[in-house]
């Protein structure tokens, strides 16, 4: 008989503890690698990769409220992927003084009897008329003033004569935005002052709390047409009616301009430039005379294409106030 061969198969245990501290150190040498590979390869993308710019809009409670400017910014980022167009929403006269300091890089407004006086000091350029629409007239349908579809002339005069006779009442934003110059422009025109009557109210807010104040108050209040279709259609102003609706004389004209980069060097005048020039373009103008058509029935603003030369006029003549 063949003698087979005994195999014995040896597991060979480490000695002693030094082989086990040294298989330690092995993986964990392997895994600090790691790890800084990690770092290294991160840090070089993230300096590589192009940082967001910021670009910082001072503009109106009237146009930002409604959301269009949202919409217009995210078409806009997504054509500029590394641009984040940030807005700071405040009055008129607020968003003007940003851009004296130098806060902003543009401003988008709608009271030219304040604007000029910016461009003629040399704090905003690169004048664009990017929409418009009108003011109107609002109060309590029961109208006391009797102003249903007079003038706007016209119907100041009722509301100061039915507030002197403590029939009516009258809420204005009292901010210095461009709503509250139009108002005061009007009071003005027809020679009268209703500051300090116990029935002329001021909230010192933007336009959505000073509607909610005169809902509250049933009080008659002029107001941008947009922001009044956002709250009537939220179910937010049941004691307020249109009264005296859009005409020529209550056009509400926003205009975007770009801060001096030769007053203020900091400015990003190149993207803000950019952003001006997306506003007035093809893709802009149709994002602003087709918005709010399909929740509201009708646009809520304007497309300024075509009508700039016009619109311009029309400008020229309210800054003059």
């Amino acid at each position: 008989m063949r003698q087979g061969h005994n195999f014995k198969y040896i597991r060979y245990p480490l000695s002693d503890n030094g082989d086990r501290i040294l298989i330690r150190k092995l993986y964990l040498a392997l895994i600090t690698i790691a790890t800084v590979i990690t770092i290294i390869v991160g840090a070089y993308l993230y300096f590589q990769s192009p940082r967001k710019q910021i670009l910082r809009i001072a503009t109106t409670t009237s146009l930002y409220e409604t959301g269009l400017l949202d919409i217009l910014a995210e078409k806009f980022e997504q054509k500029n992927l590394y641009v984040d167009v940030q807005f700071i929403a405040v009055g008129s006269g607020q968003a003007l003084k940003l851009a004296t300091n130098g806060d902003v890089d543009a401003v988008a407004v709608h009271a030219p009897s304040l604007e000029i006086n910016y461009v003629n000091e040399g704090i905003l350029i690169n004048w664009r008329i990017i929409a418009y629409n009108y003011f109107i007239i609002v109060g309590p349908k029961e109208d006391p003033a009797k102003i249903n579809n007079l003038t706007a002339l016209e119907a100041f005069e009722k509301i100061f004569e039915s507030g002197e006779n403590e029939e009516a009442l009258f809420v204005s934003r009292g901010d210095n935005s461009g709503t509250h110059i139009k108002e005061l422009s009007l009071w003005s025109k027809v020679n009268l002052k209703p500051q300090g009557k116990n029935w002329y109210f001021e909230t010192g807010a933007g336009m959505s709390q000073t509607l909610l104040v005169a809902n509250e108050k049933k009080a008659y209040c002029l107001t941008d047409i947009s922001t009044y279709m956002k709250l009537k259609k939220a179910g937010k102003l049941p004691n307020l009616e249109i009264l005296v609706p859009e005409s020529d004389e209550l056009i509400n004209i926003y205009s975007f301009y770009i801060v001096s980069k030769e007053k203020y060097p900091h400015v990003a005048y190149e993207i803000a430039d950019k952003f001006g020039d997306f506003l007035t373009s093809d893709d802009g103008q149709e994002i602003i005379s087709t918005f709010g058509e399909g929740k509201f029935g009708k646009p809520l603003f304007y497309s300024s294409r075509g009508r700039e030369e016009e619109l311009k006029t029309v400008w020229k003549n309210l800054s003059e106030g």
